[in-house]
């Protein structure tokens, strides 16, 4: 794949320092919603005096010196056989006993071998935080290989990838249990004596490994008229991109400048680097560096925006009559509290925006708009650090109230590689809704995001939300490798690939979202 690479941002270390590390978002937490009400109480007991357990895996600890904040960990667990079977053969289910672990908010399984499926059932039960209630169990969705980097990428051929589960919200959690069992399927077979029922079994994946994702948490949101009076301001130079292929580059004509904000003493230089850089690339849209959101622009000033990232690239009647719909608000990556250390430092993009691919993330729907930040951290740090992505795989997300999250870092106005549509990420963006929508219906202001979404970004490219276009295949169940494939240019991820995803409640929604998005571009 043609990918281009851009190198890290060229900014001044002072610049670097002057972004503020501690992202602004303040992590929410829910009570696990399977069995247990939203809104029973929570009994008082002994486990309030619980002692916190050994943790037993990765966590990131705090730099000495560093402000007492909790930037996240995961837990990794390995399983073992649940049953007493002593038949030879690997175990048919594997699991963990009910034990008390330290904090997390979502679980998802991994194993060593990417391209080897689960094939059975994966279910969790958890215990909310502080208390003696657990939860009933809930089924972990186990079919993800279709989230993922095209074939052949460097990707997916880093040697880093696991094979996992979707991930699964449950709230703020302190014990856990689990059980994974393998599925069987009774044939019946001829004999001479006669006819017999059998029930093969197929193997469960090796090294099967439960993943305890803590999202972390963070301070108060800091003011942003407050910034530190007796710091200068300083001056930011434009990002250097190394392109492997002729791409327009937007260009600025005023310096942007910011005011240094408080910041831990100790902040180290490459993290202050990769936060500024993660910022960078979204100046162009007017948000400022280290910005939390990207705010909405009218239909005139987004026309006037695209004329001056694309100018060199539209027709005179696109300049005449540009087709795009009005910029929505995006969270951005310092909105929602990345961690900029986690992901690789460089950017990949392709060449255009031509199609988009409606997901959702299978994590269930039992979070509250106030935590959509918190899951978003706990998916991003899923995907990297136990699936072995390079970055979060969506190029955006968009919660059940309708906010509209930056997903893969290198600027929402660009056209960044993700790993979202596996043989379709080549000139296409994946939007991930945060939930899960095989039989629970979207909310409407969910769908009326995506389609807002879609008429401004599609609108930079010049893709008709009711159109057809062609993608060629990276290899996949439904269509081989270098096979032209037209689709929608707003189609469900099920289009490109045999899955569910997004579930039938929202695929079903998708044709309201074209015609919203060609109406908002003004076709």
């Amino acid at each position: 794949m043609r990918g281009l690479l851009a190198s890290s941002i060229g900014v001044t270390c002072a610049a670097a320092l002057a972004l503020p590390l501690t992202p602004p978002a303040t992590a929410a937490h829910a009570p696990v919603g399977a069995s247990v009400s939203a809104t029973a109480a929570r009994p008082v007991s002994t486990a309030a005096a619980r002692p916190a357990p050994a943790r037993p895996a990765e966590a990131e600890p705090a730099r000495k010196g560093s402000a007492p904040t909790l930037p996240g960990g995961t837990q990794s667990l390995p399983l073992a056989p649940r049953t007493h079977d002593r038949t030879l053969g690997p175990a048919t289910e594997q699991g963990l006993f009910r034990q008390d672990v330290r904090h997390f908010s979502l679980v998802g399984v991994i194993w060593d071998d990417p391209d080897v499926e689960l094939h059975g059932r994966v279910q969790v039960r958890t215990r909310a935080a502080g208390t003696d209630v657990w939860s009933g169990w809930q089924d972990v969705e186990t079919h993800n290989a279709d989230h993922a980097a095209d074939p052949d990428t460097a990707e997916r051929t880093s040697g880093r990838v696991r094979g996992a589960t979707a991930p699964l919200w449950v709230g703020d959690s302190d014990g856990v249990e689990v059980r994974v069992r393998a599925e069987t399927e009774s044939r019946t077979e001829d004999t001479a004596r006669g006819p017999r029922t059998a029930t093969p079994t197929t193997p469960l994946p090796a090294g099967l490994r439960l993943e305890l994702v803590d999202p972390g948490q963070e301070p108060p949101p800091e003011d942003p008229a407050a910034p530190d009076p007796a710091a200068p301001d300083l001056a930011v130079e434009e990002p250097s991109v190394q392109r492997a292929f002729t791409v327009t580059a937007p260009r600025h004509t005023a310096s942007h400048h910011i005011a240094p904000r408080h910041i831990a003493p100790t902040a180290e230089p490459a993290e202050a680097l990769a936060a500024v850089d993660a910022s960078a690339v979204n100046i162009e849209l007017s948000a400022p560096l280290g910005a939390t959101e990207i705010p909405a622009l009218d239909r005139q000033a987004t026309e006037r925006e695209l004329l001056a990232l694309r100018d060199g690239e539209l027709t005179p009647a696109q300049r005449a009559k540009p087709y795009i719909g009005p910029r929505p608000r995006i969270v951005t990556r310092r909105g929602w509290g990345a961690d900029e250390k986690l992901r690789e430092k460089k950017f990949v993009y392709t060449k255009k925006v031509k199609a988009a691919f409606v997901h959702h993330t299978a994590s269930g729907n039992g979070y509250r708009c106030a935590q959509a930040s918190s899951v978003i951290r706990g998916i991003y740090r899923y995907h990297v650090k136990s699936m072995g992505w390079r970055d979060v795989g969506y190029n955006f997300l968009v919660d059940k109230c309708g906010n509209i999250y930056e997903g893969r870092a290198g600027g929402v106005a660009k056209p960044v590689l993700g790993a979202h549509t596996l043989g379709f990420n080549t000139n296409s963006m994946g939007i991930a809704v945060l939930g899960s929508h095989g039989g629970t219906k979207p909310p409407a202001a969910t769908v009326k995001a995506i389609a807002r979404l879609t008429a401004w970004k599609l609108g930079l490219h010049g893709a008709n939300p009711r159109g057809k276009t062609y993608l060629k295949s990276g290899g996949g169940n439904l269509y081989r490798k270098g096979k032209n494939v037209r689709l929608n240019v707003i189609s469900g991820h099920r289009d490109g690939f045999a899955t569910e995803c997004p579930g039938w409640q929202l695929y079903r929604k998708l044709g309201t979202t074209r015609t919203t998005a060609a109406r908002l571009q003004g076709r």
